[in-house]
C-alpha cells in the first residue's frame, strides 16, 4: 500500500472530459453526445512527408511508447516571453491582492448562502446518486470515493466495498470512470484529482480481498476487449493519439496498437453493447473514422469500417452480424440510423433505418439485443424514441414536461428487457425512470421518497432574432411570487460546440428559486439544443448570430415582464464567455451584473497562437485568422477583449483557475485588466449624479481545474 501511495502520487490524475475536447465539460461514457468528438496532437517531428494514412495501425513489433510532438510555435523564445512572464506574475499577485481585499466583505453573506446549500444537499443527496452497473444480480455503484457491490434483489442494503480513494490515501481524488471486465474478475477505474487534467487508471483484481493489479498513469478512455485485455487511450497535453493494449495473463504485456496522426482528430474507445466488438473512434469536429477490434480475437490487427469523408461523423453499434450506424451522412445532414453488413462496411452499404426529425437533438442512445432507445430533445421537450428491430415499428414517448436532462445507467447485458435512466432539471432533482420492453411502458420508480418541488413553474418561450429564428428560452420561476418584474433575474448562455446549456440539478438554482429569482436559459445558436444544424448557424462566420439571439432573448424576457435591466444578471462558463462578454461591449444596459467561470473572452490572441495545445482543433469551431484575414476581422468585430470601450459597464464577477491549459489565466488577466480602465476612463469622463464605477472581480483559485469538481469545491466557489 505504501509503495503504490508514493507511486499514484507521482502521478497527475485526470479530468471528466469536454466534448470535442473543447472549451466545455463533458462526460466520457457517452458515444453519442458530443462527448466522443474529441480532438487530437499531430506526430511526425522532422518528417516532411507522411508514409502512412492520417490514422493507422501499428504493426505489433511497434510497441514503444512515442512522444507526440507538439506543432512548433513561430514566436521566438527570448526575452520578450520573460517579460510576460514577469508581467502576468505581477497582474496575478496584484489580482490576489484586490481579491484578499473585497472578499472579507461578502462574508457573513456567504455563511447564510453556504447553510443554506447543504441543506438543500442533504435533504436531495440520495436522490441524486451515481448510475448504477448492472451485471446480472450483481450491482456496481460508485459513492463518496468507495465502490460498492451489492445485489440487485438485496432489500437489506448489504454492500461490499470493492475500492476506496481514502484507503490509497488520496481524500482529494474522485472516481470518474468504471469498467468490468465481462468474467467480473477484474475492474478498472480512472481517478482524478481537481488540480489536473490527467488521470490515472488503477486496475483491481477482484475476489474475496480485492488488490490492486497495475496503475497506469495519464489515461483517458479504457475498455474491456475480453476477461484479461484491456485497450485503452493515453492522454498528453489534452490530447489522445495512441490506443494501447495490455493483457493481466500470466504473459503481461503492453502494446501500441494505433497512432493518429491528424492534429485535428482525438481518439477514444467504445465497446459495443454485445461485447462483440471495441472500437477506436478518431473523430475531430466535423469527420469521423471507426477501426474495429473483434472481442473474440483481441490480438488480431484492427480493421477499418469506413475511412474518414469529411463532414461525415459516424459512431458504430453491433448485432446479429450487422453493424448498426448512427451518422450524419446523407441528407439532411442530422443523425440518422443506418445499418450495413460487418464484411461490407463502406458507406455504399449503408441502409436507413430511421432518420431523426428536422431541428431534434440526438441527446444519447441505447442498444438492446431487439431494440434501441434514442433519447431526443425538441423544443425543448424530451423524448425516447423505441425503435424495434423485431416488429420494425418505432413509438415515441414523450417525458415528464419539467425533465431538462436525461443520464442513462450502464446497461452491460443488452439482453435486459429494462431501459433504465434519471431525468431532472436545474430546479429538480434527479428522478428515477424504467423503460419496459416487454411491457412497452414508463415506470417511475420509487426507491426512496424524494421530496416533491411543487413550487416552481417551468416556461417555454421563443424570442425572435435579428434573422426572424426563433430562439427557444426555458424559465422557472417561483410560482407564488408577485411582481415578477421586480424580482432578480438570472440568465444563462453557452452556444458553442454544438453543446446544450447544462441544466442537469443544481441547488444554487433551488435556492435562488426559493429566495424568488427568476431563472432564464437562453437556447441560442451555435449550440446543439435543435440539432447539428444549430450548430453550424452559430460558429465560424455565424457567430454573431448567438449574439444577436441573446440580446433577442434578455430583451423579450423584460418585455414580457421577467425582471427588468437593473435587476438582471447574465450567467456563463467557458465558452460561453464569448457571447456574454461580447454582449457585456454592444448592450451593457440590459445588465446589472455579469458572472463568467473560467471564461473564453480573447478569442483572437488565442486562435493566432498556434503553440497552444487546443488552437488547431478549435479553427472548426472559430475559424482561422492566421490563413484567412476575413475571418480575422470577423473574430475581431466580436472578442470580448478586442471590444472593450469606455462605456458604463454591468459589475462583473469572474472565477478563473491558476492551472487551467484550457483557457489560459494570461487572457482573463488582460481581460480584466482592460475592463477596468474602460469603466474608470468612463466614469472620469463623466459627471451625472448617476454615475457609478462597477464591481469588476477576478477570483483565482490556485486549485480546481477546467471542469467538473466535487461537492466541497463547489460549495466553496
Amino acid at each position: 500500500c505504501a509503495g503504490l501511495r508514493s507511486l499514484l502520487q507521482g502521478l497527475s490524475f485526470s479530468v471528466k472530459h469536454y466534448s470535442n475536447n473543447n472549451l466545455h465539460i463533458l462526460c466520457p461514457c457517452s458515444k453519442i453526445k458530443a462527448k466522443k468528438c474529441h480532438i487530437l496532437d499531430c506526430s511526425g517531428g522532422t518528417c516532411t512527408h507522411r508514409t502512412r494514412p492520417p490514422g493507422s495501425i501499428q504493426p505489433w513489433r511497434f510497441f514503444s511508447h512515442k512522444e507526440g510532438t507538439r506543432i512548433p510555435s513561430k514566436r521566438k523564445q527570448n526575452t520578450p516571453i520573460v517579460t510576460s512572464e514577469l508581467l502576468q506574475k505581477n497582474l496575478l499577485k496584484s489580482e490576489q491582492e484586490i481579491w484578499n481585499g473585497i472578499s472579507p466583505t461578502y462574508k457573513s453573506m456567504t455563511k447564510r448562502i453556504k447553510e443554506k446549500l447543504e441543506e438543500l444537499h442533504n435533504k436531495y443527496t440520495f436522490s441524486s446518486g451515481s448510475p448504477r452497473i448492472r451485471f446480472g444480480e450483481n450491482v456496481y455503484f460508485e459513492e463518496n470515493g468507495c465502490i460498492f457491490l451489492s445485489k440487485a434483489d438485496d432489500d437489506e442494503g448489504n454492500v461490499d466495498v470493492l475500492f476506496s480513494t481514502d484507503d490509497l490515501g488520496f481524500s482529494d481524488a474522485f472516481i470518474q470512470r468504471i469498467r468490468i471486465s465481462p468474467d467480473q474478475r477484474y475492474m478498472a477505474i480512472s481517478l482524478k484529482s481537481e488540480n489536473s487534467e490527467e488521470a490515472t487508471c488503477v486496475i483491481m483484481k477482484l475476489g474475496h480481498f480485492p488488490i490492486v493489479e497495475k496503475v497506469i498513469p495519464s489515461v483517458f478512455s479504457f475498455e474491456w476487449a475480453t476477461n484479461d485485455v484491456l485497450y485503452y487511450t493515453s492522454q498528453e497535453n489534452l490530447k489522445c493519439q495512441n490506443v494501447f493494449m495490455t493483457t493481466f495473463t500470466y504473459q503481461k504485456h503492453t502494446k501500441l496498437v494505433y497512432t493518429e496522426q491528424d492534429a485535428r482528430f482525438f481518439v477514444d474507445i467504445y465497446c459495443t453493447k454485445d461485447r462483440r466488438f471495441l472500437t477506436i473512434n478518431s473523430n475531430s469536429k466535423t469527420t469521423s473514422e471507426v477501426w474495429l477490434v473483434d472481442c473474440r480475437h483481441p490480438f488480431e490487427l484492427p480493421t477499418l469500417v469506413q475511412a474518414r469523408t469529411k463532414g461525415v461523423i459516424y459512431h458504430i453499434e453491433h448485432r446479429n452480424d450487422e453493424l448498426y450506424i448512427l451518422t450524419t451522412y446523407g441528407e439532411p445532414a442530422e443523425y440518422k440510423l443506418m445499418k450495413a453488413p460487418v464484411a461490407s462496411s463502406g458507406k455504399e452499404n449503408w441502409q436507413l433505418i430511421y432518420a431523426l426529425e428536422n431541428k431534434t437533438k440526438l441527446v444519447d442512445f441505447e442498444m438492446f439485443s431487439d431494440d434501441c432507445i434514442m433519447f431526443l430533445k425538441k423544443a425543448g421537450h424530451l423524448y425516447l424514441k423505441v425503435i424495434s428491430f423485431v416488429s420494425h415499428s418505432v413509438q415515441s414517448i414523450k417525458l415528464p414536461t419539467w425533465a431538462c436532462e436525461f443520464e442513462s445507467e450502464s446497461h452491460p447485458e443488452h439482453t435486459t428487457s429494462t431501459c433504465y435512466f434519471q431525468l431532472s432539471s436545474p430546479v429538480h432533482p434527479p428522478k428515477r425512470f424504467a423503460y419496459s420492453f416487454k411491457e412497452n411502458n414508463l415506470i417511475e420508480q420509487a426507491v426512496q421518497e424524494v421530496p416533491i418541488i411543487t413550487n416552481c413553474h417551468t416556461t417555454r418561450l421563443l424570442a425572435k432574432s435579428k434573422d426572424e429564428t426563433l430562439v427557444p428560452i426555458t424559465v422557472f420561476h417561483n410560482m407564488n411570487s408577485k411582481e415578477l418584474h421586480r424580482k432578480p433575474l438570472l440568465v444563462h448562455v453557452y452556444g458553442a460546440y454544438g453543446i446544450d446549456l447544462n441544466m442537469s440539478f443544481k441547488e444554487e438554482k433551488l435556492m435562488l428559486i426559493e429566495e424568488g429569482w427568476i431563472l432564464a436559459y437562453c437556447h441560442v445558436r451555435g449550440g446543439g439544443e435543435l440539432g447539428l444544424s444549430w450548430h453550424k448557424d452559430g460558429c465560424q462566420h455565424n457567430k454573431l448570430k448567438g449574439l444577436h439571439d441573446l440580446r433577442a432573448c434578455i430583451t423579450l424576457l423584460h418585455r414580457l415582464g421577467f425582471s427588468q435591466p437593473k435587476y438582471t444578471a447574465l450567467a456563463a462558463a467557458s465558452a460561453g464567455g464569448v457571447l456574454a462578454g461580447a454582449l457585456c461591449n454592444t448592450d451593457p444596459e440590459l445588465l446589472r451584473a455579469m458572472v463568467l467561470q473560467a471564461p473564453f473572452v480573447d478569442v483572437l490572441n488565442a486562435m493566432m497562437k498556434t503553440h497552444l495545445p487546443l488552437t488547431i482543433e478549435e479553427q472548426e469551431e472559430w475559424g482561422n485568422p492566421l490563413e484567412d484575414e476575413k475571418c480575422m476581422k470577423y473574430i475581431k468585430s466580436y472578442c470580448p477583449y478586442q471590444n472593450i470601450k469606455p462605456q458604463c459597464y454591468p459589475s462583473v464577477f469572474i472565477t478563473a483557475y491558476e492551472n487551467d491549459h484550457r483557457v489560459p489565466l494570461t487572457g482573463v488577466l488582460r481581460y480584466v485588466q482592460k475592463l477596468r480602465e474602460a469603466a474608470l476612463c468612463h466614469a472620469s469622463r463623466t459627471s451625472k449624479k448617476e454615475n457609478w464605477i462597477p464591481n469588476i472581480i477576478l477570483d483565482i483559485q490556485t486549485n480546481g481545474s477546467h471542469c467538473d469538481s466535487s461537492w466541497e469545491h463547489s460549495l466553496n466557489e
